[in-house]
């Protein structure tokens, strides 16, 4: 869910959604690219990203990724499920007192 919604933001490549997520959540995730690298390739082989090739920043070609439309439909289905389970959540917390 988080790199559909990384990726969602544009196109960008695997080391720029490590660095986006870090920025974003203020250092409190991170993503080894032990882990990152075999989720892209999942997620492109459910056909939620599209991969293409492009020069980066630094000259060097990179593999940058996309959100397609089944991958937005998913990434609204998955915030609608997270949604619903941060709620349960907060609500058994604040009983729970």
């Amino acid at each position: 869910m988080l790199i559909l919604k990384i990726v969602a933001l544009g196109p960008i490549h695997g080391y720029g959604i490590t660095q986006r997520l870090q920025q974003i959540s203020k250092e409190a995730l991170q993503v080894p690219q032990g882990s990152l690298y075999p989720a892209l390739h999942r997620l492109e082989n459910r056909k939620w990203l599209k991969a293409e090739w492009k020069e980066s920043e630094t000259g060097r070609e990179a593999k940058y990724y996309s959100l397609t439309r089944q991958g937005a439909q998913q990434l609204a289905t998955e915030d609608k499920n997270w949604q619903l389970l941060s709620e349960a959540v907060r609500l058994v917390m604040n009983t729970a007192r």
